[in-house]
């Protein structure tokens, strides 16, 4: 079976942070999102908008197949960590050509997985399944969940200098835009909230109506075991619009480079 390329969300901005028990928050990645692809004709890793970049992650697509799994498409970020244990953007760009064993995919979403389409599944259930597959010294990692209330980690992530964090309903399906009750991830910065002493921004996003909602901070993350929660601890970096920023650059790379598409071939994808 060769699986089609499933466009990953793309959020809008919201005002505030979600209320109430019913999210999964998690750390905002300062990478390139790339949805992973695997089936009958290996493993592909992609751009957000579908350009063939699994020459460039070869490493990472040795371990995705080191998962040993039928078919699955998997929503995630590849990153890269400085000498300090940071997700370094321009590390990450640098490690694409000369370092492919710095590269990190972290993974935060199960779309697909062994001939059955998971995007009805609650997100929960969806992560719950994909946590259960991966091997914390692989290569690819899971994008743990962060404790506590939207609020009380708005605050650390802000205190902390932190890029931002992601917040997800538990229980919505994956869905494209014109069925936006349910989804939403992160793409562009809006302003928010001012710290006049520190000069920076914070912000939240979402998916037009979503229940996907990204809250937006200057920094990057700490990965290794468990980096989700202590990332919250650690400060650097410059806060980025994916959209208008590296993403976009990574497919114009892509494109100047006249790389293939994601896109299965014709008359066998499904």
């Amino acid at each position: 079976m060769r699986l089609k390329f499933i466009p990953p969300l793309i959020p809008t901005l919201v005002e505030k942070p979600p209320e109430g028990e019913g999210w999964i928050h998690e750390v905002k990645f300062d990478g390139y999102r790339s949805p992973m692809i695997i089936d009958a004709g290996g493993v592909r890793i992609c751009t957000r908008r579908g350009v063939d970049w699994t020459a460039k992650y070869r490493d990472l697509a040795k371990a995705a197949g080191e998962l040993k799994l039928e078919t699955a498409v998997i929503d995630g970020e590849i990153i890269v960590t400085n000498e300090a244990g940071l997700s370094d953007f321009a590390a990450l760009r640098k490690a694409i050509t000369r370092r492919q064993h710095d590269l990190y995919f972290v993974a935060f979403d199960l779309l697909h997985l062994n001939g059955h389409d998971l995007r009805d599944m609650p997100l929960e259930d969806r992560r719950e399944i994909l946590a259960g597959m991966i091997d914390p010294g692989s290569r690819i990692q899971f994008s743990e969940a962060l404790p506590g209330d939207a609020k009380a980690i708005f605050h650390l992530v802000d205190q902390a200098g932190l890029e931002g964090m992601v917040s997800k309903r538990r229980d919505s399906k994956y869905r494209s835009h014109g069925l936006a009750e349910d989804q939403g991830l992160f793409d562009r910065r809006i302003r928010i909230a001012w710290r006049r002493a520190r000069g920076r921004q914070a912000g939240i996003r979402s998916h037009g109506r979503a229940r996907h909602r990204t809250l937006c901070r200057l920094g990057f993350y700490h990965l290794e075991p468990g980096f989700a929660r202590t990332a919250l601890e650690t400060r650097a970096g410059a806060c980025r619009s994916p959209a208008q920023g590296h993403e976009a650059a990574g497919d114009a790379m892509g494109q100047a480079g006249r790389d293939r598409s994601c896109e299965a071939p014709t008359g066998r994808g499904r």
